[in-house]
């Protein structure tokens, strides 16, 4: 955080307020989160059923979208498989619409293959964004924590790491990766701004992607990008080498050895990463803090209907804060 090393003087800095300047707007949003109302457009039963196929196999009875609407719903209300199907069935029974449901078998095989449909992540907006980018850990189903106090049995623990890119002016989520546990961050930079197909103006990061590799991915997608990632504390400034990636980072270098840490940090809006952490932890508050799939190819559907479900529920919901004024004796 922007004051750790200030920390021996932390109590002496004043905690920042903020007033959200539409409120109201706002509470009807969150109410909106949790309304029940659901409706089925006639364009919505029209894709419910999958269209047949003209090459050699069975043919399918429930197009993607079906699939899709269904892991959704398993998404929002924390649903296994079987209890989508009961859901799922009441529901269409309440709307009097006779259209079959995927059984718990079909769902779980085909959110293996479930390809993510073109636009459904939130817009561009136009003009350069501001990526902000990390990771974090998913827990995923085994034995664990119950096995080692049980039975006095230490096993190994395995979890997942979700790579999360934000648009640092609203907060959604624009693209999304999901890896092993052994998989480094700066190995992901490269696929999660393949995802981005606008201009990108800035990318933050923590130090933990701070690199040669990720300055060229970032530059290769955008070659007028601004990269603000903390050097680490024993880098030196590049001996010999030339172009744009060692010479951003030789500026980042010579301007905290220069004014400090904490001016660069506000000089360059290193700050704004804080916002990223918060995508995080909305990721987990709202959707959950372990995946429910078993297979690796269903994991990674569960997390990116998850980030699409997150980004419809910010978009019902948004804040707009200003900081206070503070008021000096």
């Amino acid at each position: 955080m922007p004051f750790k090393h200030n920390a021996a003087r932390r109590h002496r800095i004043r905690k920042m307020k903020f007033k959200v300047t539409n409120w109201r707007d706002y509470e009807a949003g969150l109410r909106q989160r949790g309304s029940l109302t659901f409706w089925m457009t006639p364009d919505a039963l029209d894709k419910w059923h999958a269209p047949r196929r003209d090459t050699r196999g069975g043919q399918r009875r429930y197009s993607d979208f079906a699939i899709e609407t269904a892991l959704t719903l398993g998404c929002i209300f924390h649903l296994r498989l079987r209890q989508i199907e009961g859901f799922l069935r009441s529901v269409l029974d309440l709307l009097g619409l006779q259209l079959p449901v995927p059984d718990h078998t079909t769902l779980s095989r085909r959110a293996q293959k479930w390809e993510r449909p073109a636009g459904s992540m939130q817009s561009m907006p136009d003009g350069p964004i501001h990526v902000l980018i990390d990771s974090t850990g998913l827990k995923i189903y085994g034995a664990g924590q119950w096995l080692e106090a049980r039975h006095g049995t230490r096993s190994r623990r395995n979890w997942r790491k979700l790579h999360l890119a934000v648009n640092a002016n609203n907060g959604d989520i624009v693209a999304e990766t999901l890896t092993d546990q052994n998989t480094d961050d700066p190995a992901q930079v490269e696929p999660l701004l393949n995802q981005i197909d606008g201009a990108i103006g800035q990318v933050t990061a923590d130090g933990a992607y701070d690199g040669k590799p990720t300055y060229r991915a970032v530059l290769e997608h955008s070659d007028t990008a601004n990269i603000v990632i903390p050097p680490r504390s024993t880098a030196v400034e590049s001996n010999g080498d030339t172009g744009p990636p060692a010479d951003q980072r030789d500026k980042h270098i010579a301007a905290i050895a220069k004014d400090g840490r904490l001016k660069w940090q506000a000089t360059t809006g290193y700050g704004k990463r804080s916002l990223v952490e918060t995508a995080i932890g909305r990721y987990k508050g709202l959707i959950g803090r372990r995946l429910r799939a078993r297979s690796f190819p269903a994991q990674q559907t569960e997390v990116a209907i998850g980030c699409i479900v997150l980004n419809r529920m910010l978009a019902c919901a948004r804040s707009n804060s200003v900081r206070c004024q503070e008021k000096h004796a």
